[in-house]
């Protein structure tokens, strides 16, 4: 299953932003549940998203580039 970069993209800050406005006691339950009730995110593998929310640093950044991209400062142009 291949996304497109920009679904990637948008997989992986949607699921920073809800984790970082829900701060659930069970991280991995949490992204599980927004996967799977999240109708674009399925196209991007749950552990692919995972593996970029690991690295992503403190404060405000965002994911860009697909899967081979990296963490950018500041807010991404679409949330």
């Amino acid at each position: 299953m291949s996304a497109p970069d920009a679904l990637f993209d948008l997989a992986v800050n949607r699921a920073a932003n809800t984790l970082r406005g829900l701060r659930p006691a069970d991280r991995a339950a949490a992204l599980a549940e927004w996967h799977a009730r999240t109708r674009f995110a399925r196209r991007v593998p749950l552990p692919d998203i995972e593996a970029r929310l690991e690295t992503r640093p403190d404060g405000a950044w965002h994911w860009a580039g697909g899967p081979g991209g990296a963490w950018q400062p500041g807010k991404a142009r679409f949330p």
